[in-house]
């Protein structure tokens, strides 16, 4: 089995972006859904996944995570919507309507 690591952007209501990486998109996804995460990401709710990118290599997602970072707010905004226009949750069809409670492990 291939193992991939992926960078991607959540945001809220108020359009707030953050910039994450995982090997597990799903799971990721759904801890910050559940409000899982500490810190800035749970503070400002990022409960919807607008931008994900796909690597083989972790060394190449890494970098990615920190060029994205490293943009102005603008710029991130523009990645997402040459993708995703209308900032869809595009994890909304990944889980069943009532996702099942994850523990904190």
């Amino acid at each position: 089995m291939y193992k991939y690591y992926f960078v991607y952007i959540m945001s809220n209501k108020a359009h707030r972006l953050y910039t994450g990486i995982t090997s597990t998109l799903e799971k990721r996804v759904l801890q910050h859904k559940h409000h899982l995460l500490g810190g800035f990401t749970k503070q400002y709710n990022f409960d919807r996944l607008v931008y994900f990118e796909r690597f083989s290599r972790v060394t190449n997602a890494i970098a990615r995570e920190k060029e994205i970072k490293g943009w102005v707010r603008a710029k991130k905004i523009a990645l997402i919507e040459q993708e995703n226009p209308w900032w869809h949750d595009l994890s909304d069809e990944w889980y069943e309507k009532e996702p099942k409670p994850l523990s904190r492990k």
